[in-house]
This record gives structure tokens, sequence and C-alpha cells, in this order.
């Protein structure tokens, strides 16, 4: 019992568990401020009132929450479709050829080292044990954390997609309108910032590399958004 509560432990200490929703989030997030953010300071560009900003922005956030929730939920289903299928065919070859599919596990563990005679004998017991668990696992590389989740990734996308839109919309609603675009421009960088720290720092990855890469391409998106903006402008 101890052996196994240190076990528990120490698995706490790996975050690869999080990687499905972390993913959908941190999209969804760093989409929802870089979409209301750049459509603001479009419109915000070529318009000399408050109003037209808020509503195209306001339209860009339920659009888009709904637009990337959707998106994730047809994607995410898709590689279920896809896993079910590959496991319903590998269900089947067992079946129909399982001493060639004993054969073909033994391989795999013995590429990843162990010796002849160990990686027969391994694969023997888990076959014995669960023939088409050990397959889906090793050979098609399924598992419960990699395993798709539709529902959870569109919930977490959409979610996370009004989360982010409506930094930049309360800017637009709280801040002066004379230079209004460098307000919404700076705050979004700063919003980027934090969110590539959070996800890092959740994913146990490095700060300053994901702060870095989610604020460069913001401020290009941005920067391209303010350029059309400038060029296409109309007073509205």
């Amino acid at each position: 019992m101890e052996q196994k509560h240190n076990l528990d432990e120490y698995l706490k200490i790996h975050y690869i568990h999080r990687s499905n929703w972390l993913r959908a989030a941190v999209l969804g997030a760093n989409d929802g401020i870089l979409s209301t953010a750049s459509i603001a300071i479009g419109v915000a560009a070529a318009s000399v009132t408050r109003e037209p900003i808020i509503l195209a922005t306001l339209a860009g956030l339920v659009a888009g929450a709904l637009s990337m929730a959707a998106g994730e939920y047809v994607s995410v289903s898709s590689q279920t479709d896809i896993e079910k299928a590959d496991i319903e065919r590998e269900r089947q070859e067992l079946q129909e050829m399982p001493k060639e599919e004993l054969q073909i596990l033994a391989k795999i563990y013995q590429n990843r080292g162990l010796k002849k005679e160990t990686a027969l004998q391994v694969a023997e017991e888990f076959t014995a044990h669960d023939a088409l668990a050990a397959h889906v696992r090793d050979e098609l590389g399924i598992n419960e954390i990699s395993k798709a989740k539709p529902i959870q990734a569109a919930l977490a996308s959409g979610a996370s997609f009004v989360f982010g839109g409506i930094l930049p919309l309360l800017v637009v609603f709280l801040l002066p309108l004379k230079s209004l675009e460098l307000y919404i421009y700076v705050s979004s960088i700063v919003f980027l910032a934090i969110l590539g720290a959070l996800a890092a720092k959740t994913g146990g990855a490095k700060i300053m590399n994901s702060v870095a890469r989610i604020t460069f391409w913001g401020t290009i998106a941005m920067g391209i958004t303010a350029l059309i903006g400038y060029l296409f402008g109309i007073n509205l």
C-alpha cells in the first residue's frame, strides 16, 4: 500500500495527462484574445466612434467561440472515429490471426530493447491478460492519456475562447477612444504573455519560451490586422 502511494505521488510530478484539455484551452484562449483584439484594432483604425468597435468585437467573440467549440468537436470526433475503427480492426485481426499478432507484439517489445526470448514472454503474458488492450496500447499507441475526448475539447476551447475574448472587449469598453488601437494592442500582448506563462506553468514547461512564442505571433497577427484597417479604413 505504501509503495502504491509513493508511486501515485511520483506520477503527480508529470503533466502529460493534462495535454488534451490544456492544448484545447490554450488554443481557445489564445485565439480568443487574438481574434477579438485583431477585429477591435482593425475596426478602431477605421472608426471615429466607439459603437462600431464594440459591435464588431462582440460579434467576433460570439461567432469565434461557437466556431472554435464546433470545430474542435468535429476535429477531435474525427480522431475518435479513426481510433474506434483501428481498435475494431485490431479486434478482428486477433480473432483471425492470433499467432501473427503475438509475433507483432513481441517484435515491438524487441525493438524497444528486450531480448527476443524476453519480448516473446512479455507478449504472451500481456496477451493472456488482455490481448486487445496490449495491442491498442503498444501497437496502435492509444491510451487513456492520448485518447481523444471530443466534448472535453469542445468545452475547453469554447469556454477559453470566451474568457480570452472578453479581455480585449473590456479594453474597448473602458479605455479612451483616442489611441484605442494602441491600448488594445499593448494590453493584448500583456494578456498573451500571462496566458503563455500560465500554460507553461500548468504544463511544466519553460515559461520564457512559451511567453516569447505566443507574444511574437500575437504581435504579427495584430500588426497585420491594424495595417489592413489603416489601408482600407473608412470612417465608421
